[in-house]
């Protein structure tokens, strides 16, 4: 007798009766096929029962050994299709498509399909399956009449079996594609947009800047308008007007300071802004000094403490700002010809 290892995997499987049920061991006939070729005992296949171990035994040479579990008749699966919730385990288990129907509907067997494999039973929460003599075997009156169905359907098994495994293998292909080109689109889409910040990264500060110009001059015409309300205000009045001056005059500052910073390269393009920043800080300080004359001639101390204050931190902006641009002389004549 030849050895197993010798013989064509294609005629092992020949002789096998391809329900793909994986009572073997193994994930279908035809890798069992190739395991007996590998040396794997003949006698793992009970839908095959001992006429196919025995074929087996002699074209391989190996001892016909007892069937690991009772031979089986051929097996349809029914479902009872009134107590069916439509969840599809049974559709994803089935090895040869046999079963049709889609999510929360009613599934029905394919009669000429089923090889009677069992695997739609165990995932079924509702266990309404039964396993059921195949009709076809149960009319068939003679032995040629059942060896007719076994070869049929063990041929539609076959190429079923293999039709879903191509099928299956081509949706993890086509699902890894999906998955790779959506990778690729996420991080060419996060490239792009570093890109664009990139690029419009002069332009998002000028936007910014241009916000904070109009926050500026809404600030300063509403401390304009306090002010003149302020020199026409009864003494009772004085108190709250000074102290939303004081507010106005504390946001003014961060302002300026911001504007200050900005010079220094902090927040906004410094090539683009440094002038504005000195022209804020020196309107603060005429702000400032316009206060003082005003307290001065009011004779109030505090007040003219405060605006001496901020006359001292505008300044600084001022020093600051041409401290970054290297002296900025446009800027310091300019200061004199407001001092005079």
């Amino acid at each position: 007798m030849p050895a197993a290892a010798t013989i064509p995997v294609d005629r092992i499987d020949a002789e096998l009766p391809q329900t793909q049920c994986r009572k073997c061991g193994f994930d279908g006939c035809r890798p069992y096929a190739e395991a007996i070729v590998d040396g794997e005992a003949i006698n793992r296949c009970p839908p095959g029962g001992e006429a196919t171990r025995d074929r087996l035994a002699a074209l391989t040479g190996q001892p016909a050994l007892a069937l690991i579990e009772a031979p089986q008749t051929p097996l349809l699966a029914v479902i009872r299709e009134a107590e069916c919730i439509g969840c599809t385990k049974c559709i994803q288990a089935c090895p040869v498509d046999a079963i049709v129907g889609a999510a929360k509907q009613m599934h029905s067997v394919i009669n000429a399909e089923c090889t009677g494999c069992e695997l739609c039973m165990a995932p079924c929460p509702v266990d309404c399956i039964d396993l059921i003599e195949h009709p076809q075997w149960r009319q068939a009156e003679n032995d040629a009449e059942r060896a007719a169905f076994l070869d049929a359907r063990a041929s539609n098994g076959r190429r079923r079996f293999e039709a879903r495994n191509q099928r299956l293998a081509r949706r993890a292909v086509e699902k890894q594609q999906k998955r790779e080109q959506r990778i690729a689109a996420t991080r060419a889409s996060q490239a792009s947009a570093t890109t664009e910040r990139a690029a419009d990264s002069g332009q998002g500060g000028e936007q910014d800047l241009t916000a904070l110009k109009a926050q500026r001059a809404t600030l300063a015409a509403r401390y304009k308008r306090t002010q003149r309300q302020l020199e026409k205000a009864e003494t009772a009045q004085r108190p709250g007007l000074h102290e939303r001056l004081d507010a106005f005059t504390r946001q003014l500052e961060a302002l300026d300071h911001r504007l200050g910073l900005a010079v220094a390269g902090n927040e906004f393009p410094q090539q683009n802004h440094q002038h504005i920043a000195v022209a804020a800080a020196e309107q603060a300080r005429r702000k400032a000094r316009q206060e003082l004359a005003h307290f001065e001639r009011l004779k109030d101390t505090e007040g003219a403490a405060r605006a001496q204050e901020k006359i001292l931190a505008a300044e600084r902006l001022i020093a600051l700002a041409h401290h970054s641009t290297g002296g900025g002389a446009g800027g310091a004549k300019k200061d004199q010809g407001t001092q005079t």
